[in-house]
């Protein structure tokens, strides 16, 4: 089982605004490679403080200066917002860059304020992104592309360029779409999941909504590959936990707003911190998440690995514009307090994953 960091880079109250962020981050992302994490993640979203990442290519292309080891990937491109030759050619450029640790993540997206604002049809986004797709793949693995479309056409175009791992880099798709996971059979591209804050009781359910796309199209869900992400925090008493799940709590609040066409904003253009119907209390949001003193992540983490059997887990330590400080003391506490007490109990990290014949189901 590869291990993940995730990288949202929300903006709130940092003392150095967006260039604070940045720094973080990547005090992050160089501990996780010194630490012997497999993967670094870089979120995409635009136009809102949820994330400062409106660009996870750049950010993995930036990474590769300042990492030796760790593979990097946007976590994902949100592929009907691009021109998928243009994407194209920066995934070839940031797998060179990258000196082959580049990973392939994409997904449809979700948020209706980011698709208005770039003239696409949110609900024509699984018939966009296949389109889409069909051009970086024939680009990439053929050289060459000619295309028509519903929602592209394009002239015979050449490239010049490619990525440095052939075929392709490995592929992460944040979908269960019984279409997408049959068109990307071929590639053994990984589906990966997050609940966000809403933490394992989501998360769950939508291993079980991926079973069964799975089943739709005939395939065996326990022989399939699958990453998850966890929003992870250790904590050392129940006033820590509330503090963590307070930003968790603010995170979850402009998920939901960023699904309206015009989100509730304050004077700085941030998204109002404001509660809506049905949100979950603090103590939810602690008891929900992978938060807690090492003994309890360690649980709730084996207990994710026994019901989902994932190749990769990825964790969200800095989540809802955390201080620094403790998101870094939670992923070194993670490394050296956590993970021995996760390989007592299911053994070595590495040596997880998928296992042919071993059911995958959440409830």
């Amino acid at each position: 089982m590869q291990l993940g960091l995730f990288n949202l880079m929300t903006l709130r109250d940092h003392p150095d605004g967006a260039p604070g962020v940045m720094r973080d981050t990547r005090k992050m992302v160089e501990t996780a490679d010194e630490l012997g994490f497999d993967v670094a993640w870089f979120a995409e979203h635009h136009f809102a403080n949820y994330s400062s990442s409106p660009s996870p290519l750049m950010m993995c292309s930036y990474a590769a200066g300042w990492t030796t080891r760790i593979k990097l990937g946007p976590g994902v491109i949100v592929l009907p917002l691009y021109n998928p030759l243009r994407v194209a050619q920066e995934i070839a450029v940031a797998d060179t860059q990258t000196e082959g640790r580049l990973i392939i993540g994409m997904g449809t997206g979700y948020q209706r304020y980011e698709f208005d604002r770039y003239n696409v049809v949110l609900d024509d986004r699984i018939d966009v992104f296949l389109e889409y797709w069909d051009v970086i793949e024939r680009a990439l693995v053929d050289g060459e592309v000619e295309y028509k479309g519903k929602y592209i056409s394009l002239p015979k175009t050449s490239f010049a360029i490619s990525t440095q791992q052939k075929p392709l880099p490995p592929i992460f798709v944040t979908s269960s779409h019984p279409k997408l996971l049959d068109r990307f059979k071929k590639w053994k591209a990984v589906p990966f999941l997050a609940a966000s804050t809403l933490g394992s009781p989501v998360l769950y359910k939508m291993v079980d909504g991926l079973n069964d796309a799975w089943t739709s199209i005939g395939e065996q869900p326990s022989t399939k590959p699958l990453a998850i992400m966890q929003y992870l925090a250790i904590t050392d008493s129940r006033s820590e936990a509330l503090a963590v799940a307070e930003r968790a709590r603010y995170v979850g609040r402009m998920a939901n707003y960023l699904r309206q066409a015009s989100p509730p904003l304050d004077d700085n253009g941030y998204i109002s911190n404001q509660a809506f119907e049905g949100e979950y209390t603090l103590d939810q949001y602690a008891d929900n998440m992978v938060v807690g003193d090492p003994h309890t992540v360690a649980e709730k983490m084996v207990a994710d690995i026994k019901r989902l059997n994932p190749g990769n887990y990825t964790c969200n330590f800095s989540f809802g514009c955390m201080p620094i400080e403790l998101a870094h003391r939670s992923i070194v506490r993670f490394k050296n307090e956590v993970v021995p007490l996760i390989e007592k109990e299911v053994g070595p990290i590495e040596a997880l994953g998928v296992t042919p014949g071993l059911a995958r189901k959440a409830s």
